[in-house]
């Protein structure tokens, strides 16, 4: 059966430390908005702070959802299930901040997380932080068993050739400057020198 928790205690921690796979769900306060769930990873990129506390590390891609829904409202939960070992779903709500690539408080955030470094620095374009007010878990019974076979490389050669070519900063404003719904998400933050070759990560 399922339990909710007053804290990220240690066991928690481990578990979803070794989580190559999440996926994130939030949606728009209109009533004719769409809902959206987006998987993330790799293996982590996301990080606990505190007890209360998560973060992950958001890279360039083909929408920004999230980080709109996040700038109207706040609200999401990051969900990860277990496809090895006992069954187990774990579920994380909670309000999000979207703390873009050349904010002054990204770089301090960057290593206070341990974040790996990014293989193509420049696609970073957030980090996504995230203070829980709804911890909990339920029985995963239904969640297949799959293994883990490794990284695909399609987004690192993706984004290298946009970097090549001079096309990050590009595709930030073409896809990711607003949701599905018109909500800005990432008009008007500024990300960190996407094109000429300067990251916000560690060095």
């Amino acid at each position: 059966m399922g339990k909710v928790f007053e804290r990220i205690d240690e066991h928690q921690r481990r578990w979803i430390a070794s989580q190559p796979l999440f996926f994130v769900g939030s949606a728009p306060l209109a009533d004719d908005g769409h809902v959206n769930i987006s998987p993330k990873g790799p293996i982590e990129t996301l990080k606990v702070l505190d007890d209360h506390t998560v973060a992950y590390l958001d890279m360039m891609g083909s929408g920004a959802e999230t980080a709109a829904h996040l700038r109207e409202n706040g609200r999401i939960v990051v969900m990860m299930c277990a496809f090895q070992g006992p069954p187990r779903v774990l579920r994380l709500h909670g309000r999000g901040e979207v703390i873009p690539s050349a904010d002054e408080r990204y770089a301090e955030l960057f290593a206070r997380a341990g974040f790996p470094e990014s293989p193509v620095v420049e696609a970073e374009r957030a980090i996504i932080l995230v203070a829980l007010d709804r911890i909990s878990d339920s029985c995963g019974y239904s969640v297949p068993l799959m293994s883990y076979d490794g990284e695909r490389e399609h987004y690192r050669l993706a984004a290298e050739k946009h970097r090549r070519k001079g096309e990050l900063a590009t595709n930030v404003a073409d896809k990711n400057a607003i949701s599905i719904d018109g909500l800005p998400a990432f008009d008007g933050l500024a990300i960190a020198a996407a094109d000429e070759g300067v990251g916000a990560g560690p060095a």
